[in-house]
């Protein structure tokens, strides 16, 4: 194997210079961990025409699998749920569902969680084990616990950790669940993003304990880093500390929405120019904000017959939708269903706009058994209560 020590100490002052990496025990533990080692048995690169191209470890120049390896980018480790890179020969299609996460957004989580030494901690999402093996050098093995709930993934990161010497407890099964047998937990970090955050995960915090995760819905962005500190009384309270992306939970994970949209659309109930241009909803704290005022919207683009740009929102479960068509830079919204998407979503964003357009990390967050609560100090009427019955 190759010796990829440089590599490493070059990842550290890359990170060190991206401002992510502050302590000298994190850097340690970058400086000592290969990150090739955790990308067994490859991965898969994009291509200019949307496809995946297989690069394995066995099949590559062993200087330019290091060059790929310490690559500041994420690494596409699987598509599909199951095809790894070693099963395959060629360029390929797919939808990426598990991949070893950019060194700088691992690193930048891992100093925000604040660990210190003798606690234990639980990391929902093992993926590659790359994060895993992070915690293990910095805490000890015995000191972390790690769930993901495909075997196929759980697998290959416990072969790839014990490479690396390490032999924590890695769980196979519900990430939301967690393990109850090593609770409770100081700290908790999610390597997916969540809808909400499970009360399981405040549950098996300590009080004074930390949960760090993603939340949002399946934007592919408009999602933040939420930071929540438990309490004696089971609730935990925080803030979005930041913009975060992240592949969603297997199990709150949604399929795209496919099938005839023009059919979907087809009966509105109303149909008015809108306030703000939906084209706000391409932008992260707009988009973060919309899936706080109407939870279960999601957003899609399309393309008429004629060539006009389309957008939609859809809530599948409420059955309900809004569409928006442009002419000369007005646009247009036709509604249907019981929920008025675009009328709660609209009113959001000029509120928003009429708070001098705050970033997402003045979002504050409260998680109780019953509800999340999420608010913008000094600003009433950017407030949303999402009720968990």
């Amino acid at each position: 194997m190759t010796d990829t020590a440089q590599e490493r100490r070059a990842l550290a002052g890359r990170l060190e210079q991206a401002g992510v990496l502050i302590s000298s025990p994190w850097r340690a533990a970058v400086e000592a961990v290969p990150r090739e080692l955790f990308l067994n048995p490859g991965v898969f690169l994009p291509t200019r025409d949307g496809q995946w191209q297989p690069v394995t470890a066995a099949g590559s120049d062993p200087a330019e699998w290091a060059r790929i390896a310490y690559r500041d980018e994420s690494l596409t480790t699987q598509l599909d749920g199951h095809l790894t890179a070693d099963q395959v020969s060629g360029p390929v299609t797919g939808s990426p569902t598990s991949s070893s996460t950019t060194p700088v957004t691992v690193v930048d989580m891992l100093e925000k969680l604040e660990v210190e030494d003798g606690q234990q901690v639980l990391e929902v999402g093992t993926g590659t084990g790359y994060s895993s093996a992070l915690m293990c050098f910095r805490l000890g093995e015995d000191a972390v616990t790690t769930v993901e709930v495909d075997p196929a993934v759980s697998a290959r990161a416990d072969d790839a950790l014990e490479a690396a010497g390490y032999s924590t407890w890695t769980v196979t099964g519900d990430g939301l669940l967690g393990h109850p047998r090593r609770a409770p937990y100081d700290r908790v970090i999610a390597t997916c993003a969540v809808r909400r955050i499970p009360y399981a995960w405040i549950r098996q915090t300590k009080p004074g304990g930390i949960v760090l995760t993603t939340v949002g819905g399946s934007w592919h962005y408009g999602t933040g880093l939420a930071k929540v500190t438990v309490a004696e009384d089971g609730s935990a309270e925080g803030a979005i500390i930041g913009r975060s992306s992240f592949m969603q939970a297997r199990s709150q994970a949604e399929a795209p929405i496919g099938g005839d949209l023009s059919a979907r659309t087809a009966y509105a109930d109303s149909e008015r120019e809108t306030k703000v241009s939906p084209l706000l909803l391409e932008e992260w704290m707009p988009a973060f904000l919309a899936q706080l005022a109407a939870p279960g919207a999601r957003f899609t683009r399309a393309t008429s017959s004629e060539g006009d740009r389309l957008l939609h929102l859809f809530d599948l479960e409420r059955e309900s939708f809004a569409s928006f068509t442009e002419n000369d830079g007005t646009w247009t919204v036709r509604q249907g269903g019981p929920v008025a998407l675009w009328g709660a979503i609209e009113q959001a964003l000029t509120a928003w706009q009429d708070a001098d357009r705050p970033d997402i990390t003045e979002v504050r967050l409260r998680v109780t058994q019953e509800a999340h609560t999420y608010w913008i100090d000094g600003h009433p009427s950017l407030r949303w209560r999402h009720g968990l019955a």
